[in-house]
């Protein structure tokens, strides 16, 4: 993990998808006084990925992903949870991250508000339908630019620095382009979901 500054554009937009996807791991997303260290992703690569909801073309529901790098795209999945991710490539390429999991490190209490079902606290966020309820992302945020500094939601610096050790492996929850190894997590770090990816990046 070479990139440890404040994230910007630069960040966003060098590579492919599934080149800055591990780059967002270690770095903590903030909504309001929540805030989570990324430890789980996956890339999705537009119009090139038959798993990109940007596939077919843009559309009112991915108009989003279409717009400038470092904006959130929140969805409804299966119209149960939310899930969010961050756009990233060029504008019109529509590439994004999908925030998978997150290690809950500040507005605890809130978080354990919005998720009576979890038990412990590395269920709080292990999951990307968990991590939008523990972060209180929803549809309001759709759209917003996490590098600007007055955002509800924001990208920010690294977190706890426990390991930057990146393992990696096939998306999950998906039925096509299921061989692309382009899920990324923190080796052995306990907030991923499970099953954890294993095979390390080379």
């Amino acid at each position: 993990m070479s990139e440890r500054r404040e994230p910007s554009t630069a960040l966003l937009t060098g590579g492919h998808v599934s080149e800055i996807a591990p780059k967002l791991l270690g770095r903590v997303l903030r909504s309001g006084g929540r805030a989570g260290v990324i430890v789980e992703v996956e890339a999705y690569a537009g119009a090139a990925d038959p798993a990109s909801h940007a596939y077919r073309g843009p559309t009112p529901r991915t108009e989003v992903m279409f717009g400038p790098p470092g904006r959130l795209y929140v969805y409804r999945s299966y119209g149960v949870h939310w899930c969010a991710n961050i756009v990233c490539r060029p504008a019109g390429e529509a590439s994004a991250v999908l925030l998978r999991a997150i290690e809950p490190i500040e507005g605890l209490d809130e978080m354990w508000a919005d998720r009576p079902k979890a038990r412990v606290e590395t269920d709080l966020g292990s999951g990307p339908g968990k991590l939008c309820a523990a972060l209180g992302i929803d549809d309001r945020h759709n759209g917003v630019d996490l590098l600007d500094p007055a955002s509800p939601v924001r990208l920010t610096g690294p977190g706890p620095d426990r390991s930057l050790d990146v393992v990696t492996g096939p998306r999950v929850g998906i039925t096509r382009a299921t061989d692309r190894p382009w899920r990324f997590a923190l080796a052995d770090h306990p907030h991923v979901s499970r099953p954890s990816p294993t095979r390390p990046r080379r």
